[in-house]
């Protein structure tokens, strides 16, 4: 009715659990992870300024559905994404590291300015306005997120000051 183990045989879940990350972490080489279902609501809504920024909790949700940070540049740890916002691809995802004054969670689209900026506006209805007269002007919505230039492509990001540490009030 029950297999018998003797005392030096081991356990079978932890080794199925063993293989299965194995078997993971080779196929995370090969092929980049597509995104998780919840990526809209939970990035999406964070970096149009629409819920809480928490690096910490960011850099955990990256490094799981996306695996480990490709670089740290810039006080962010990158990430590359398999994913889709308001329409448009996303190459990367951003997320601050300590080192950084502000804590912040940002995307590179894979279009312009212009183009998200209008894709933002039909899917979520939040507004962008132009915040200086450059040939690549920041915009801004009322939340806080900006919308800047990155090359070919567009950054969209939303940035806060960190709090204090509990115990500084």
């Amino acid at each position: 009715m029950f297999a018998r183990r003797t005392p030096l045989s081991p356990p079978a879940a932890p080794l199925r659990r063993l293989a299965a990350v194995a078997l993971l972490a080779g196929a995370g080489a090969a092929a980049q992870a597509a995104a998780p279902s919840t990526f809209g609501t939970i990035v999406g809504n964070a970096v149009l300024c629409l819920d809480q920024i928490d690096n910490a909790y960011f850099h955990a949700y990256l490094s799981t559905s996306f695996g480990p940070a490709y670089k740290r540049e810039g006080g962010a740890y990158w990430f590359k994404a398999d994913a889709s916002l308001w329409g448009a691809a996303i190459t990367d995802v951003i997320v601050s590291d300590d080192t950084s004054a502000l804590t912040f969670v940002g995307v590179v689209a894979d279009t312009t300015p212009e183009k998200i900026d209008e894709a933002i506006v039909a899917a979520a209805g939040l507004h962008y306005k132009k915040i200086d007269a450059s040939k690549y002007p920041v915009r801004e919505s009322s939340p806080g997120s900006k919308i800047v230039y990155f090359r070919t492509k567009s950054k969209v990001f939303c940035a806060k000051y960190k709090p204090l540490p509990p115990g500084n009030k």
